[in-house]
């Protein structure tokens, strides 16, 4: 467990949703897991990954694109809260993504939680292929880093002004840009932002109502943690209104380790968990999770 020096408590219920990797799977087993994560209550949200090749197993598998089959499972779901964790800012122009994003909170009810993030990391180097294959242009960490930034802003814009606008930013030039419909969810849905570089914090400290950073080294996501603290004070921003959320992987050989984890994460003050399926899903891995990590984590 954290020592005294260590703990960031924060308050507020944590609450768990689920990650399934749409990646080496077929569709009917995703939709499956997804149906039966929402009949769950300890369940609370649930997420795809954003890529267009596979980053695990067998290179030439299976991998869908994830908006679109977002848009599939929020139309047969009911009460998840739902997103990709998190979309690369490298994929899309920020206006199409503002209106594929708006889409899916229509079809949804109201249910999306948006996460954004610079996209593919260093590791694992089978991510940069995706790019070349796409004819994606892949910039700089600086330039990629600025770009997201100027998305965070357009997208909140396309969601909330009520007249067309231009925008003549140093990434990102629009002229007349207008959306219609608007999201459900008012004034827009939750933006997360997803990411560990100091860079990326000082985004998530400007746009970001939940900040979401991978497990594992649990002292070196803490001190990210603090250090979203401080570039919010720069800006005069409350710490605590940017919810801290965490993705673990989950071993189903192993449920003392996840529990551990878990309890790692919620001692650090991450109150928002994803806990992220293995593939294969296994029958029943959306009860099984509530029975064996969330309930022991939180009774």
């Amino acid at each position: 467990m954290l020592d005294t020096a260590r703990r960031t408590a924060r308050p507020g219920r944590p609450s768990f949703g689920v990650m399934t990797a749409p990646s080496q799977v077929a569709y009917d087993d995703i939709v499956r897991v997804w149906r039966e994560a929402d009949e769950v209550p300890e369940i609370e949200h649930a997420w795809l990954f954003d890529h267009l090749m596979p980053i695990f197993g067998d290179p030439y598998g299976p991998t869908f694109e994830g908006w679109a089959l977002l848009s599939a499972l929020a139309a047969q779901t009911r009460r998840l809260r739902l997103g990709v964790m998190v979309t690369s800012n490298r994929f899309r122009p920020p206006a199409l993504l503002a209106k594929i994003a708006t889409t899916v909170d229509v079809v949804s009810g109201g249910r999306l939680d948006f996460g954004i993030g610079v996209g593919s990391r260093p590791r694992p180097p089978e991510a940069w292929r995706e790019y070349p294959a796409h004819g994606l242009p892949f910039h700089d960490p600086a330039q990629a880093v600025a770009s997201l930034a100027e998305a965070c802003v357009l997208i909140k814009r396309l969601w909330t002004e009520e007249k067309p606008f231009d925008f003549h930013g140093e990434h990102h030039r629009l002229t007349g840009a207008f959306g219609n419909p608007k999201p459900v969810q008012r004034p827009h849905p939750p933006i997360l932002v997803g990411g560990r570089s100091s860079a990326t914090l000082r985004v998530a400290a400007a746009h970001a109502d939940l900040w979401n950073v991978p497990g594992g080294d649990i002292d070196d996501v803490v001190r990210r943690s603090a250090l979203l603290d401080r570039y919010c004070a720069d800006i005069g921003r409350d710490p605590a209104s940017v919810v801290r959320s965490i993705h673990l992987p989950v071993d189903t050989g192993r449920p003392d380790a996840v529990r551990d984890a878990v309890g790692e994460a919620l001692e650090a003050g991450f109150r928002h968990v994803v806990l992220g399926l293995p593939a294969p899903f296994p029958e029943g891995i959306a009860r099984w999770v509530a029975d064996e990590v969330i309930r022991p984590s939180v009774g």
